[in-house]
């Protein structure tokens, strides 16, 4: 089983994102047995006594906009341990590569990527929380999954 792990800074908006459109394709392609995929925060700035916020409204309505289910998510924090657990540990920015490694102590395996790199890009995935273009953000996520399904899945 491939285990993948999507990080934003606060989980309510791009790295569910990013979850729930690997998700689907997954689902669609016949491989949800083949995978685990979640996501988290670098920041507890959306978890409140131990209970995360839920996905972000106009995330939810981008995601409710491609037919994309979502239910049930709430935000939770990145933790030390998740680095033995996962095998791929994907960043939506620069910055949340950075806190990341703050959380996890080092990146020792290479696990760490930005998820634009997997779609041939160098950039981040846009940031909707400042520029309210979720369509823009839901488009960098689908091409950074796209181009990971496209590569974990080769040969098969």
């Amino acid at each position: 089983m491939i285990k993948i792990m999507f990080i934003c800074h606060g989980n309510i908006c791009r790295s569910p994102m990013a979850e729930f459109i690997l998700k689907d394709m997954v689902k669609k392609s016949g491989l949800s047995d083949e995978f685990y995929i979640t996501s988290s925060a670098t920041s507890t700035e959306e978890i409140y006594g131990g209970i995360g916020n839920p996905v972000y409204p106009p995330a939810r309505r981008i995601l409710e906009k491609h037919g994309i289910l979502f239910d049930g998510k709430r935000a939770v924090r990145l933790t030390k341990n998740d680095y033995e657990s996962y095998d791929y540990l994907i960043c939506m920015d620069e910055r949340n590569i950075r806190n990341a490694i703050a959380i996890l102590g080092s990146d020792k395996d290479k696990k760490l990527s930005k998820l634009m790199s997997w779609a041939g890009e160098s950039g981040d995935v846009a940031d909707p929380w400042y520029s309210g273009d979720f369509e823009a953000a839901y488009n960098d996520i689908y091409e950074g999954c796209k181009g990971l399904l496209c590569k974990l899945t080769e040969g098969r």
